[in-house]
């Protein structure tokens, strides 16, 4: 070929709209374009795959709702009508709502009624209300109210059209409704105050049964002379190579079925020490306790927080705070309110605990145990539910404190429980930092002399003095003091809120190594919640002599 003729086929093929590469492609490797195939392969088995798969699925969908269709039975019609009695909806509360809100337009129509002379249709709305009042009292479901309630609503729906067309004026309606929705909150705040006024007065009122117990110990212990006998193990108490228990309570039950719970499930019986500090009140009861009802293979120490002569005003700012006048003014009087609900949210601050040193002694493990290196302290509202001598073992990666943290809810942070208004505190603390929980805590003795904790606390506590730092309690100082000092353990050693909260996970609960009674809601109170007291009930010893003499039943 010419290339004249090469020319013209070149100027042909752009004239037909053939673009000529400017430079030629250089060939592909091999084993790239082998590589290629492989992928187009795959891909193309894949799609087949997935058509045929597909298939099977309709094929399936198919065939099962052939086989639905086949054993339908469409002989009885109406047999799945929705308005047939049997499929009635036995929660239902429609009917209950009606009446309900029947009652309401009647008692607004019963005061326009009055306010314009409307004597016979007044008495008669009234009349209607009580009525069906009666007919739904306490009922919350359709299934719950009198067989003439039906009846009732009718008749008060007649009234109720009778009283719309002579009275019904939407101005008037709207604003007289306002009031009565206005009034109903004010009541109802009124009765979320008595009522919490009310529950904080029974979680602090003693039953009888628990306050005839240390009665009748206390008794014993000096009519058969016990106060020169004493616990046998007494060379354990100071051994610190055994797993040593510290339990600060004037509850003798609730502190024998922390030991109960204990030593039921604890491995080695004869290397666990419990050491009791109770009060002067209660100690020879508490004595006389575990004298006669020793749990097996355990020693056994019980003191008199009294007795502790270096725990003294001096020593301690808490205790030198709670002798002063300022802080009687402040637990006694200043909160102290002429009315039952304007004292309310006033009464957790008259609790006794908040009063008694037994509250605060768990800042003083050093000062009250000299000769050990490792304690588990205990609240008296827990129950043990597993083998705690490997919290022994755990390593805390020095620091002083091992407990649960408590921050899986965004409000059991720092800033719940401490004043980030103060310089002092948003300074020093994160308000984002995990709270914890007293209750189950393995404290290092060690360590803890050896940061000087007990000293930390104190300086906080003296700064704390017109309580604008943090209002109450021991949390807050415990979490000021071992900031940064907590070691936390699995969650599964301590679930808190059975005190409190009724809608915790029941596994979490039984798979629990220690169940907390934190709240108001305590096991052995009336007021405890009914699901969660068994836990702690199957560890009374009710056929105890003393329990059966002070009535105490299961």
């Amino acid at each position: 070929m010419s290339s004249r003729d090469i020319v013209e086929d070149s100027s042909n093929d752009h004239q037909s709209g053939v673009e000529m590469p400017q430079t030629q492609a250089s060939p592909m490797h091999p084993v790239k374009l082998k590589r290629q195939m492989l992928r187009r392969e795959r891909r193309e088995r894949r799609t087949a795959d997935l058509i045929k798969q597909e298939k099977e699925i309709d094929n399936q969908m198919q065939e099962a709702a052939i086989e639905r269709a086949r054993e339908l039975d469409t002989t009885v019609r109406g047999k799945y009508s929705i308005w047939r009695k049997e499929y009635e909806n036995p929660n239902s509360d429609s009917t209950v709502k009606l009446m309900r809100d029947q009652i309401i337009m009647a008692k607004a129509y019963a005061t326009i009624a009055k306010a314009k002379n409307e004597t016979m249709l007044y008495n008669s709305l009234i009349k209607h209300s009580r009525e069906s009042q009666l007919s739904i009292q306490e009922a919350t479901t359709d299934a719950e109210l009198h067989p003439s309630a039906l009846d009732q609503a009718k008749a008060m729906g007649h009234i109720l059209a009778t009283a719309k067309d002579r009275l019904y004026d939407c101005v008037t309606i709207a604003r007289k409704l306002r009031v009565m929705l206005q009034s109903s909150e004010t009541n109802v705040n009124l009765s979320k105050k008595k009522s919490s006024f009310l529950n904080q007065l029974a979680a602090k009122t003693v039953p009888r049964p628990l306050h005839c117990i240390p009665l009748v110990l206390t008794t014993d212990y000096h009519l058969r002379n016990y106060e020169g006998k004493d616990f046998p193990g007494k060379e354990k108490l100071e051994d610190p190579s055994l797993y040593h228990y510290a339990i600060f309570s004037d509850n003798v039950l609730a502190t024998s079925v922390v030991v109960n719970s204990t030593m039921l499930h604890a491995k080695e019986l004869d290397r666990h020490v419990f050491h009791i500090v109770t009060d002067k009140l209660n100690f020879a009861a508490m004595k006389m306790w575990f004298l006669v009802n020793a749990p097996v293979g355990a020693a056994i120490q019980v003191q008199n927080v009294d007795d502790f002569t270096w725990l003294n005003s001096s020593y301690c700012p808490v205790l030198r705070q709670l002798e002063s006048s300022r802080m009687i003014e402040y637990y006694f009087k200043a909160h102290q309110s002429s009315s039952l609900t304007a004292g309310s949210d006033n009464l957790k601050y008259r609790n006794p605990k908040y009063l008694s040193m037994l509250n605060h002694l768990r800042f003083y493990l050093p000062e009250v145990y000299p000769k050990l290196d490792k304690v588990l302290f205990l609240d008296d509202d827990i129950v043990v539910q597993k083998d705690l001598t490997p919290l022994w073992s755990v390593n805390l990666q020095g620091m002083v404190n091992g407990a649960v943290e408590t921050c899986k809810e965004s409000f059991h942070r720092f800033d719940k429980y401490l004043n980030f208004s103060n310089p002092k505190i948003s300074e020093n603390f994160d308000p984002n930092a995990c709270g914890w929980a007293f209750g189950m805590n393995i404290f290092d003795l060690r360590e803890w002399r050896k940061r000087d904790i007990t000293g930390i606390y104190h300086h906080w506590q003296e700064m704390n003095e017109d309580r604008t730092l943090w209002k109450l309690g021991t949390l807050p100082p415990g979490l000021i003091t071992f900031y940064n000092l907590t070691h936390p353990l699995e969650r599964s050693w301590h679930v808190l809120g059975l005190g409190y909260d009724p809608a915790l996970n029941q596994t979490e609960i039984q798979n629990a190594a220690v169940v907390h009674y934190n709240g108001n809601y305590k096991p052995w109170l009336d007021l405890a919640i009914g699901k969660y007291r068994s836990y702690w009930s199957r560890y009374v010893m009710f056929d105890n002599f003393y329990l059966q003499l002070c009535n105490l039943n299961e």
